[in-house]
């Protein structure tokens, strides 16, 4: 095969390669607080309201930082992260392999990396792996499990925080969480303008 052929061929692979539905991976949107206005009993409406947007909180890219034990999950199928990489005692790792050794401070697409300056897993008390919204919903209410935070400022973390926000551009080949930041933001504040009840 000549030089000529052999750049159509890598021409060629490299344009399946950028077609790849990987590469245009999208999410699905979520519901707009108005559209649960035919909800007439306030408490059934607000954990209405926080069922959609656990939509996101229980997505991949939520609950793999926020894993039940002390290594963080990847992928969408959720697995453990490789390599066996360890909390640590403030959650950017151990000492001899900290987040930041392979997450930098923005996804690196070529090796699949994702990235963000304060990338880190959420404290133990913060676990959502294997719990249901209305479990959550609890957590995050409760600010023994929520990191110290009022409702107002759960509010601003979920939607206006940059790690957070990573969660709808998560790089090459992972699905987005549904919707995004600010319709999730949306959600949560109608929720707690509702009473912030929880589903059963």
């Amino acid at each position: 095969m000549n030089s000529a052929s052999r750049l159509a061929l890598f021409a060629s692979l490299m344009a399946a390669l950028v077609l790849t539905p990987a590469t245009a991976v999208v999410s699905a949107g979520l519901a707009t607080p108005d559209s649960f206005a035919g909800i007439g009993d306030a408490a059934a409406r607000s954990a209405a309201l926080f069922t959609e947007a656990g939509k996101v909180l229980t997505s991949p890219r939520c609950v793999n930082c926020h894993p039940a034990g002390d290594r963080p999950l990847q992928g969408d199928a959720g697995r453990l992260h490789q390599p066996p990489v360890e909390r640590g005692l403030d959650g950017f790792g151990a000492v001899a392999m900290r987040c930041a050794t392979c997450h930098q401070g923005a996804n690196f697409d070529p090796a699949g990396v994702p990235g963000h300056p304060h990338w880190h897993l959420a404290p133990r008390e913060m676990a959502w792996q294997d719990k249901t919204v209305g479990e959550i919903c609890a957590q995050i209410k409760d600010p023994a499990r929520n990191g110290g935070r009022s409702l107002e400022q759960i509010l601003t973390h979920l939607a206006s925080d940059t790690l957070v926000g990573w969660a709808w551009a998560p790089g090459f080949g992972r699905e987005p969480a549904p919707g995004t930041q600010r319709e999730l933001g949306a959600l949560i504040e109608a929720w707690l303008n509702t009473g912030a009840v929880c589903p059963r």
